[in-house]
């Protein structure tokens, strides 16, 4: 017998599988996230996350950055420089370059993506230096935004101030009661709660009108479930309970009900969608989950089943902050930063695709057994590469078969070069440059130290450029190479350019040299690992690779260090318009830049891979330890 498909028949189904399900939303235990840098005595109040990174706000103007990497005191969760040491109670933001933090005293912190600024409030009497008692200085509770880039924060006294984009201004209030939740709907409505049963609706274009609400609850979150739906938590406090019991509401077509739960529930402190349901975490580390009320179950009958969650903790909890993956963290008191993934890094990153998970790479025959450095294509295509004991291979025409070129010395080459109509160089160890005409190789410079040559770059024959050990630049002007004053006598391991004005070159302790056709000078990338590769294609898209899976990106303003799931060192980073963008390391690593994501993919290997090189006919190369060649179509 058919039966006709019935929603709430599919519900009941399905929590029979989930209950024997240890991860599902309703019994997964929450745990707390490993080296958190808060002390047990900090509260943490709110975070953001985007772009795999998550910045975290809370007492003495504490902001925690987590981006993946570690600092030079080995901090994966790493203290940021804040002007002041006030509260900071929320954050929002479209992107890491352009966030917003909110606290007391009317404090406004700006982040830029390299620093933060205080924009508004923290004002103090010059004579008593005391805070003065203004407008300005009312402690702000919330900040929500839109997708054009206005903001909307409220606080005490019925305070509300908007963000046009330029500035902030205050704007007219219908109540002096504190408000302590805003959000931001699609269809560009605004709605504040707080005490009191207190809410607040900001029409677009429109000005602040407050609701017709019956029940009085002291409302801390609300969450937008759709342009005219809203649930919003809170509590009150009861003098025969002896504290806060917490409460939940729904405002649909115009009417606020109280949502009964069986569940007994503290003050309420965040809402927000998790898992076809609503998170909720409240006072005394009690976490709620609401199931499937974004997806219908509001509507229905009968009571939305709430289920309480495991979170072996005792701690205010304070917000929840969304995670691109489906999954979340939720911060309070004490420090605390919790989540129910089993690996915060996978929470944290977008997961491999079962397509990105396909083998790309495959390993081609190799003449040769030593271990490759360097590879490098010719403006007409031609690929080659160089490795121990003066090994220089060439991909034959067809780009099927490597073939050995004679040898030029019994060293080991670290790179090799050729513009395409000036003859092929090699370079190696103790400073010697090596050049090769189509039938022999010939010793094209010494310099007579015991300094190993790691990469060179050029524009065309009468102008190369070459790094390596000891902060050596060498310089060649089409009739002799002359050494260029670098600044340091750290290594220099790889070398790019756009052309003889624009070149980088990085190498220990996250250091990056800038060349201007004079000068080399610091061109900090934020991070103290050694830095072994860098590429770009433009001067506002560069990228840089190094130790424990250091990945940076310049974005033309400022360098910023992207969060990988990879923990191999990154050796080598190339990309073309036609084969797009790769980076390679240690074990086998190889990544793909997709979709503004870097994805892993199989190479097949464990053996490390030392170079890659992406071609102009959209094949890209990687070679490496025991001769090891792979190509990826």
């Amino acid at each position: 017998m058919t039966q006709t498909a019935n929603p709430d028949r599919r519900r009941f189904f399905r929590q029979l599988l989930d209950g024997a399900n240890p991860n599902a939303p309703q019994r997964a235990a929450w745990h707390r996230v490993p080296e958190v840098g808060a002390g047990d005595g900090d509260v943490l109040w709110s975070g953001w996350a985007g772009d795999g990174e998550v910045f975290v706000v809370g007492d003495e103007a504490m902001v925690l950055h987590f981006d993946g990497q570690t600092d030079a005191h080995g901090r994966l969760w790493k203290p940021m420089a804040t002007p002041g040491n006030l509260p900071l109670h929320d954050i929002w933001g479209l992107s890491r370059d352009s966030l917003f933090a909110v606290g007391w005293m009317g404090c406004i912190l700006h982040f830029d993506g390299a620093r933060w600024t205080q924009q508004r409030g923290g004002v103090i009497d010059d004579e008593s230096q005391a805070f003065t008692p203004c407008a300005e200085n009312t402690p702000l509770f919330a900040i929500d935004g839109n997708a054009n880039g206005q903001a909307w924060a409220v606080g005490d006294d019925g305070m509300i101030l908007h963000y046009d984009g330029d500035a902030w201004q205050r704007e007219k209030s219908p109540t002096y009661i504190n408000l302590r939740a805003v959000a931001c709907t699609p269809n560009g409505s605004v709605y504040a709660a707080g005490g009191e049963g207190t809410v607040l609706h900001r029409p677009p274009g429109g000005g602040w009108e407050a609701l017709d609400c019956p029940l009085g609850s002291g409302f801390q979150t609300l969450l937008v479930v759709d342009d005219d739906t809203l649930l919003l938590g809170g509590g009150r406090y009861f003098i025969d309970q002896g504290g806060f019991r917490g409460e939940l509401v729904s405002y649909a077509g115009g009417r606020f009900e109280a949502v009964e739960v069986d569940t007994p529930m503290p003050r309420l402190r965040s809402l927000r969608p998790y898992k076809d349901g609503v998170l909720i975490v409240g006072d005394r580390g009690y976490l709620f989950y609401l199931r499937d009320y974004l997806t219908g179950a509001r509507f229905a009958t009968r009571k939305p089943r709430l289920y309480q969650l495991e979170s072996n903790c005792h701690h205010d909890l304070m917000d929840i902050v969304a995670l691109s993956t489906g999954e979340a963290l939720v911060v309070g008191d004490f420090g605390t930063i919790m989540t129910a993934a089993p690996d915060f890094i996978d929470a944290l990153a977008p997961a491999v695709s079962a397509e990105a998970r396909k083998p790309r790479w495959e390993a081609m025959d190799s003449p040769t057994d030593r271990q490759l450095w360097n590879l490098w294509e010719t403006p007409q295509g031609v690929c080659y590469a160089c490795g121990e004991a003066g090994t220089v291979l060439r991909l034959a025409g067809n780009g099927a078969q490597w073939e050995q070129l004679p040898a030029p010395t019994e060293l080991n080459l670290h790179c090799v070069w050729d513009a395409g109509r000036g003859g092929l160089y090699a370079a190696g160890q103790f400073g010697r440059i090596f050049r090769f005409d189509g039938h022999d190789w010939q010793l094209h410079f010494d310099l007579h130290l015991d300094v190993t040559i790691l990469s060179m770059w050029g524009t065309r024959p009468d102008s190369i450029f070459a790094v390596g050990d000891e902060g050596l630049v060498l310089h060649f002007d089409g009739l002799g190479w002359k050494r260029l004053p670098s600044g340091t006598a750290s290594a220099l391991y790889h070398l790019w350019g756009m052309d003889d004005e624009h070149l980088l070159a990085v190498g220990d302790f996250g250091l990056v040299l800038r060349y201007n056709g004079r000068d080399w000078t610091d061109f900090a990338a934020g991070t103290e690992n050694f830095l072994y590769g860098v590429w770009g294609d433009a001067l506002d898209n560069i990228y840089t690779v190094g130790l424990s899976g250091t990945l940076a990106h310049f974005n033309g303003q400022r360098w910023n260090l992207l969060p990988i799931r990879v923990r191999d060192d990154l050796l080598s980073i190339s990309g073309s318009a036609a084969a797009g963008v790769y980076a390679v390391g240690t074990h086998g690593c190889a990544l793909r830049l997709e979709g503004g994501q870097w994805q892993s993919e199989p190479t097949g290997t464990e053996l490390g891979l030392r170079s890659v090189i992406a071609t102009q006919s959209g094949t890209a190369y990687a070679v490496g330890d025991q001769g090891t060649i792979l190509r990826r179509r």
